[in-house]
């Protein structure tokens, strides 16, 4: 598929839930936020309808987001559902690691084929900060158990205030180059005020070769992060609303004032 900027389109992220086990401070305020309802929330074989759909009109890599994806009852059940879904070449899911250590060797098991990481700090005070209570060992020890598992390569997303030269920032690529990791930097971002800016190390926020959509927790399907455009799938059906992100797709992201990263997968 092709979007009217003749940019393929062939990678969709899911949203699979709006909680989170963290409450890291650039993400969500510290009060916590309202949820959605369950009844809200996508069921499993609604996500399947629209990966399946997906495929058939050229989708080939998905990602599984949050949220936290690992807090969500049953994703390994998810997993598997979408590993069984012919012409997948990519199946892949971005976790805060917290509770990676149990469930390395089941998402491994079930089809997942590699996890990307997040963690901007190894310093464990830091960590807890930032995270508002977050323990950086079951962090590493998630990704050790990832490795294991055999989910390669293991990505790390390291979020950044200003530059990949902070100290933070050095601290996790040189943890990085150690274990045979890949670090990615990621500035943080502003959805409200159009503030982002291109992935070091990877290929997000590179608008003119942006090859994604996303589905929210709640069931819509949106063109760009920063932008407003959504189509609910239970309103147009997966296939309509999968074509019309993808013919609505702008040539650049520009600010979405409704979005929160913790809800659209960001």
């Amino acid at each position: 598929m092709f979007d009217n900027f003749n940019r393929r389109i062939n990678y969709l992220r899911i949203s699979v839930t709006d909680r989170c086990n963290l409450r890291c401070v650039y993400c969500m305020p510290e009060e916590g936020v309202k949820l959605l309802q369950h009844n809200e929330i996508v069921t499993f074989e609604e996500i399947t309808n629209v990966a399946y759909t997906a495929v058939k009109l050229g989708i080939d890599k998905i990602r599984i987001t949050g949220g936290e994806p690992l807090v969500r009852k049953g994703i390994v059940s998810l997993v598997e559902m979408l590993a069984d879904i012919p012409g997948i070449r990519d199946l892949s899911m971005t976790t805060n690691g917290a509770l990676l250590k149990q469930y390395a060797q089941p998402l491994k098991s079930a089809g997942l084929m590699r996890v990307n990481v997040s963690l901007d700090t190894l310093d464990p005070a830091r960590y807890r900060s930032l995270t508002r209570g977050g323990d950086l060992h079951q962090v590493l020890e998630g990704i050790r158990a990832a490795q294991r598992a055999g989910l390669s390569p293991v990505k790390i997303n390291c979020v950044v205030k200003n530059s990949s030269h902070e100290k933070d920032a050095q601290m996790v690529e040189a943890y990085g180059k150690l274990n045979g990791l890949e670090t990615r930097f990621i500035h943080q971002m502003d959805l409200s005020d159009g503030h982002f800016s291109i992935v070091e190390g990877g290929s997000g926020g590179d608008c003119s070769h942006c090859n994604r959509i996303r589905l929210t927790a709640s069931g819509k399907l949106l063109p760009c992060l920063f932008s407003e455009i959504e189509y609910d799938i239970r309103k147009m059906g997966a296939e309509q609303a999968i074509r019309s992100a993808i013919a609505n797709k702008p040539a650049c992201g520009s600010m979405n004032a409704k979005g929160e990263f913790y809800n659209i997968g960001g």
